[in-house]
């Protein structure tokens, strides 16, 4: 099942949120990314940005389970979402 862009936004915002709300693994997350907890804010308008939130909770199932059980989505629906994003369509596991 494909998702908007526009859903997919939504649900990469709500990640976020929870990502956020995570205080132990909000600084992991910043130490991957380079970015600061100021820059998130303006960040957040980034589609691109927002890949990168899922692919960070994407790299651990607890992750995904955690986040998408704070949301009531099916477990599936993140990475369905990122693959809306620029970005998603290529993504290459090895």
């Amino acid at each position: 099942m494909s998702i908007t862009r526009n859903t997919a936004e939504i649900m990469a915002l709500q990640a976020l949120g929870w990502l956020v709300g995570n205080e132990e693994l909000l600084p992991v997350f910043l130490g991957a990314t380079g970015a600061s907890e100021a820059d998130m804010h303006e960040a957040a308008r980034d589609p691109e940005f927002l890949g990168s939130v899922l692919d960070f909770i994407l790299m651990d199932d607890l992750w995904v389970v955690a986040c998408c059980d704070a949301h009531n989505v099916p477990y599936e629906r993140l990475y369905e979402a990122r693959q809306s994003l620029p970005g998603g369509g290529n993504i290459h596991w090895t």
